[in-house]
């Protein structure tokens, strides 16, 4: 008889969760169809500092969760631009950055959309690198006008990387093998079921070594870096802090509280303005540490392993990646 209860408080309970045809209008949790919702972290006078976290791999993929799908990470900070934009009140937007990059398009979406904000609004943008803005974390931060960098942060990783997944010496192994018809002989170029050919593979670098030369030219225009400085940073390795603001990649070191003061001298707001952030739920003591706006919704985690989200990289494609630091996010 036990059984039977707990299987039936379990279907109630799943249906609740699912929102299902059994209780179509009952919701339990917060999820993207939500709408984005202003928090006050610290301040209490006119004006306002919007701070973005951006924690993780930089996708426009939305994540399939197990009962809720959580929007992308370009959908949500585009969709925080867009609510700041329509309030009159911020004077500034402080990216908290903890990312080691993503897919090239999409961290040159959120670039553009950072840019354009700025021209159209004249809205002050900073950005704050917390453990690591890497590659494609450090490119969405090079519209910023001012960029501070944790004392102990990793940034740098000026470059592009492709990935491949290959698959056909495994398939060699278990006997297995495709064939392809194409209509141009460059037409398969890359398949993961057979091996690219010496001209193919000089075709990716070159498609590669252009990707990474748009992003040293954008760190140029930006940063306005000497010579010697174009010349280390195109090398892609990463740095600390201390030589970030050498080589000019960052303008200070400081801890998120001094950049949230050195954002509001910027934008010439009070000093005891609202620092806000947009969530869709509100969180006990909340504080400028808070990450769990990485998009936008609570959610009910059946099994949470604490392993980070590398989806995204089952994809053949381009990436602003620093890959191993990968695994801290």
């Amino acid at each position: 008889m036990n059984r039977v209860k707990f299987f039936y408080i379990f279907l109630c309970i799943a249906g609740f969760m699912l929102n299902g045809c059994m209780f179509p209008t009952v919701k339990l949790f917060t999820d993207a169809t939500d709408p984005l919702k202003e928090f006050v972290l610290e301040g209490e006078e006119k004006g306002k500092v919007l701070m973005i976290p951006v924690h993780g791999i930089i996708s426009d993929i939305p994540k399939k969760g197990m009962i809720v799908d959580e929007p992308s990470m370009v959908q949500n900070i585009v969709s925080q631009l867009k609510l700041a934009e329509a309030d009159p009140e911020i004077g500034a937007v402080l990216f908290k950055i903890d990312s080691p990059g993503g897919s090239v398009t999409a961290s040159d979406i959120l670039y553009h959309e950072i840019q354009s904000f700025k021209e159209r609004t004249g809205v002050t943008v900073t950005a704050e690198i917390m453990n690591v803005a890497a590659s494609g974390g450090y490119y969405m931060a090079l519209p910023a006008d001012f960029i501070m960098a944790h004392p102990t942060s990793v940034t740098g990783s000026v470059g592009v990387i492709f990935l491949q997944p290959k698959f056909y010496e495994l398939m060699e192994k278990i006997g297995v093998g495709v064939t392809a018809n194409t209509s141009g002989e460059n037409k398969d170029m890359g398949s993961p079921f057979r091996k690219a050919s010496a001209e193919e593979e000089k075709m990716f670098q070159s498609l590669t070594d252009s990707l990474g030369r748009r992003f040293v030219d954008l760190v140029v225009k930006h940063r306005k870096i000497d010579a010697a400085a174009v010349e280390n940073v195109s090398t892609a390795r990463i740095y600390l802090a201390d030589e970030a603001l050498t080589l000019g990649l960052i303008d200070e070191i400081g801890y998120i509280g001094e950049a949230v003061a050195r954002t509001k001298t910027i934008a010439g707001l009070d000093e005891n303005c609202r620092v806000v952030v947009y969530r869709r739920d509100k969180y006990p003591d909340d504080n400028l540490y808070n990450i769990q706006s990485r998009y936008g919704a609570a959610r009910p985690q059946l099994i949470d392993l604490g392993l980070p989200d590398t989806s995204l990289l089952n994809r053949a494609g381009f990436y602003y990646l620093w890959s191993a630091g990968i695994g801290g996010n």
